[in-house]
């Protein structure tokens, strides 16, 4: 329990970062930075879990994290070129980033059973966050009406990943 709510205090400070808790608007280019980063964690962390889970079911979740994250990000890619925008590194994504390193290489040391628990703790907890930030900080802040628009579709797909983690988790159990 301890792991899990120390995994989502983190996660969530990062995802309030510096540039936030300054008070700054975050821009359409931070944004598109910042959620296609949160992405590429999902992604690089279902790729770690598909070697090293033990659990078939996490094997399915991480699948399916890989496979939907990379169509978001395609869609964020898409989206970005055709707007001529470019997407703006920022203390938000470069934290995420940082963590994410962090935590992938906490979850490399362990096995089995053990593995598959805190891989899923760790999904359930960084959906959470995710979700939040899109809700109430990512969501609000863009100005695109179709950098918004993704945004929202990406929050419904997260939220569905979310419910899938927290079934998983409590088969775990």
């Amino acid at each position: 329990m301890f792991v899990r709510l120390s995994i989502a205090v983190a996660a969530l400070s990062l995802l309030s970062s510096a540039a936030l808790a300054q008070g700054a608007k975050l821009t359409d280019p931070q944004i598109a930075h910042i959620a296609y980063t949160a992405g590429v964690i999902d992604i690089n962390a279902a790729k770690q879990a598909d070697s090293k889970a033990s659990n078939k079911e996490i094997k399915a979740f991480a699948k399916d994290m890989e496979r939907d994250h990379e169509a978001v990000n395609k869609q964020a890619l898409d989206l970005v070129k055709k707007l001529k925008v470019t997407p703006e590194d920022n203390d938000t994504s470069k934290a995420l980033s940082k963590q994410a390193t962090d935590k992938l290489a906490e979850l490399a040391k362990l096995k089995g059973a053990d593995y598959d628990k805190a891989y899923i703790a760790n999904e359930v907890a960084y959906h959470k966050a995710v979700n939040s930030a899109l809700e109430t900080q990512l969501i609000p802040s863009a100005s695109n009406p179709e950098l918004k628009g993704l945004l929202q579709t990406g929050l419904k797909i997260f939220q569905g990943h979310q419910q899938h983690a927290e079934h998983v988790a409590a088969s775990l159990k």
